[in-house]
């Protein structure tokens, strides 16, 4: 089946135990809370689920149970490549696209070391994607971790061109290169999907067609609202964007860790450990809680008046 990579995509975690166990069972939780609050489609196995912390078992187990599970009232996207060698790449991303994902995501820092030169990325991307089946939809991911590697407009548009490409998770974190990145890649199957919560609402106007942002961890219905919405009430969705900003000054406190304490809270893990994040979250971020209660309290609030407004109509 040939899917549409727009929308709203959370980045999926990975929920553990204290004894560093993966919790299938608050997995489980997890993709359904996802599915409930309106997600247009998941991207598994990604940074946020603390790829580089797994083993390739592990990758393969949770892109494998995300789609089972979701059982296809999703589209699933996942990525767990990770390894510095092109051998090592194919095998994981094989791996990957054995689980029945719907596209297998590239990250762009694996073909590429900060120091290589110019046609180092598509040389080392096209050797791999020669080692995939010719049928399979890729995706493409500029993972901030080790370091962010954007694509350039010229490895873009090859990406565009070829027709395997259909999901770009956009790490710019600028308005502008979003918009030139759409220009380039108009009339192709590849979506862009900004990441960046402090454009968000600006380049849902500006004809984005998807958020893949942290905070859909969070509040991933009022993204949706967000996109399928906010063209139509102006005014309500500038005091959205207001709060949905504010509130995304959270993520340097913490995360991932900061997320699985949010979802402990709601019930939806037993625990918050981290392999990513190992520190207590609350001793070295003062009044996280506080800033959570707020958080949660915000988004009710904003939830409600959305609520109002569409009985109004």
């Amino acid at each position: 089946m040939q899917h549409v990579f727009s929308g709203v995509f959370p980045v999926v975690l990975t929920p553990f135990h204290h004894d560093d166990r993966i919790d299938w069972d608050g997995y489980a939780r997890l993709l359904d809370w996802y599915v409930e609050m309106g997600a247009n489609g998941l991207f598994a196995v990604c940074q946020s689920s603390e790829m580089q912390h797994l083993s390739l078992d592990e990758r393969r187990d949770l892109a494998r149970f995300t789609v089972e599970h979701v059982d296809g009232r999703l589209p699933v996207v996942a990525s767990g490549h990770i390894s510095d060698t092109s051998d090592e790449q194919k095998a994981e991303l094989k791996a990957m696209a054995e689980t029945g994902v719907d596209a297998v995501v590239f990250v762009t820092n694996r073909f590429a070391d900060a120091r290589d030169p110019e046609g180092t990325l598509l040389e080392r991307m096209k050797d791999v994607i020669n080692a995939l089946p010719p049928e399979l939809p890729l995706g493409l991911y500029e993972c901030p971790a080790p370091y962010r590697r954007l694509l350039s407009d010229d490895e873009l548009r090859w990406c565009a061109d070829s027709g395997r490409f259909r999901f770009l998770k956009d790490v710019s974190c600028n308005l502008e290169t979003v918009r030139r990145r759409m220009s380039l890649t108009a009339g192709s199957p590849l979506v862009i999907n900004n990441a960046n919560a402090s454009i968000a609402l600006d380049a849902m106007e500006a004809g984005c067609q998807g958020f893949s942002g942290v905070m859909n961890n969070f509040h991933p219905d009022l993204y949706r609202w967000l996109l399928d919405h906010g063209p139509g009430e102006p005014d309500l969705a500038r005091e959205l964007d207001t709060f949905l900003v504010l509130s995304a000054l959270s993520e340097a406190f913490g995360y991932p860790k900061l997320a699985k304490r949010f979802h402990k809270r709601l019930g939806t893990f037993a625990s918050d450990h981290s392999r990513a994040v190992p520190y207590d979250v609350a001793e070295k971020h003062w009044a996280i809680d506080a800033i959570l209660d707020r958080i949660a309290s915000g988004a009710d609030s904003m939830r409600d008046k959305i609520r109002a407004s569409a009985a109004e109509d």
